[in-house]
């Protein structure tokens, strides 16, 4: 009886001698013939089911569907439009879609069991870094507050209930928001109130007045400035720079029945990252394509500014910004970093979502599909870091390397 770990070293062998015999020359043609869809490698599942939420950010789920990168690797990639990230745990929990572009911390809620459903889960790739945006309603921005600091003096000089809208409860969108929220002074636990909101329905919130302030993916915070309601207090990517945002998520009983179906999507999705990310056309391309309908269903040009790094605030400030979203980054962007996966427990415990300290390290061990991450990058010939932990300085200068989560966890002076 073979073990999942015989199964992944046979794989492993098997791309490695066929990709011995492989020239740079002739790899394109003969992947398109189905040279990684062939023998002990073919996948066991040939339609996939790959869930998305319309932001910008699903594009190389799209991409990999529309510009054919699916067929390459012998799979046929149906892309699902969901309302809600609620929605899309439920289906991955219950079988309706094979996998998510996600988020991060929803994938890691759901496998601890403290957003819905309890279930083991899998994340076999990062999709994207950057790109996400602290909206404030322009109301607050007649009272003098434009930024962090000055929110936080108007909210102890006008006390009242101020709203603040994230996407899902364990998700990056909450993470940000909370964190912006405690590195300026306000406990976003005490001080004000936090709801759920769908990313496309914040824009409609925010104009009726449901809320002071929201944080989500683009498009919907340029939205938001182009509708005149709001401005942007501060880009994710200032909180923290290359941040890991969404993934490719599943769950883990899906990766063991069908791991070759699960190594060529990952292939797939990073090779369209990769398109994505390697010219100015290819964006234009993107954003044409994800505006529509079926897809995001906003204006070309409310996409396209952002993905090119081209911003502005809706209080006249415009500037270049090099950390807008990125896809590939040369591999950069995709690799599932331990220490990624580690921190967003670590706010999930220091904001309560979690009541005990977890095996950090472990839990990301079990999540995080290294393994099938650098199969997929063999196959698409991305080079992969030799650490699987990073180092970051967020925006309160504090340094996340995931070294000793469980006292990182607890050394914030503002926590639940």
């Amino acid at each position: 009886m073979k073990t999942k770990d015989s199964e992944t070293s046979l794989t492993r062998r098997t791309i490695i001698k066929a990709g011995a015999t492989i020239t740079a020359g002739s790899f394109a043609g003969l992947a398109t013939q189905g040279v990684w869809a062939a023998g002990s490698d073919k996948p066991e599942k040939e339609e996939v089911r790959v869930g998305f939420i319309p932001l910008t950010d699903c594009a190389s789920v799209v991409m990999a569907s529309v510009l054919g990168f699916d067929k390459k690797y012998g799979i046929k990639i149906t892309p699902t439009k969901e309302s809600s990230w609620a929605s899309v745990r439920d289906k991955l929990v219950n079988g309706e879609m094979d996998a998510a572009h996600v988020l991060y911390g929803l994938v890691y809620g759901v496998h601890l069991g403290v957003s819905g459903p309890k279930k083991d889960m899998a994340v076999l790739m990062a999709i994207n870094n950057n790109g996400q945006a602290i909206t404030l309603s322009k109301k607050l921005a007649e009272k003098g507050a434009v930024d962090g600091a000055s929110l936080a003096k108007l909210m102890a000089r006008e006390k009242r209930e101020y709203t603040f809208a994230q996407t899902f409860p364990t998700g990056t969108h909450a993470m940000w928001l909370y964190y912006w929220l405690a590195a300026n002074g306000i406990n976003p636990m005490k001080d004000a109130k936090v709801i759920t909101v769908p990313p496309p329905q914040m824009v409609a919130n925010m104009r009726v007045g449901n809320m002071d302030g929201f944080c989500v993916g683009e498009p919907w915070g340029a939205r938001a400035i182009a509708d005149g309601i709001g401005f942007t207090a501060i880009t994710t990517q200032d909180i923290w720079k290359d941040h890991p945002e969404k993934v490719l998520g599943t769950t883990s009983e899906w990766v063991v029945k069908y791991p070759n179906t699960a190594r060529a999507l990952t292939a797939a999705v990073l090779e369209a990252g990769r398109w994505i990310d390697a010219s100015l056309s290819n964006k234009n391309r993107m954003a044409q394509t994800i505006a529509e309908k079926s897809y995001v269903n906003t204006s070309v040009d409310v996409i396209n500014r952002r993905i090119l790094g081209r911003y502005q605030n809706g209080l006249g400030k415009t500037w270049d910004d090099p950390n807008y979203m990125k896809f590939y980054n040369g591999g950069a962007v995709n690799y599932p970093y331990l220490s990624d996966g580690m921190w967003f427990l670590t706010q999930h415990k220091r904001w309560g979502l979690l009541k005990q300290d977890v095996d950090y390290l472990a839990v990301a061990k079990s999540i995080n599909r290294i393994d099938l991450y650098k199969d997929a990058a063999l196959m698409t010939k991305t080079s992969v870091p030799k650490d699987s932990m990073r180092s970051s300085t967020l925006v309160d200068g504090v340094v996340w390397d995931g070294k000793n989560p469980k006292a990182y966890a607890a050394s914030f002076k503002i926590r639940a």
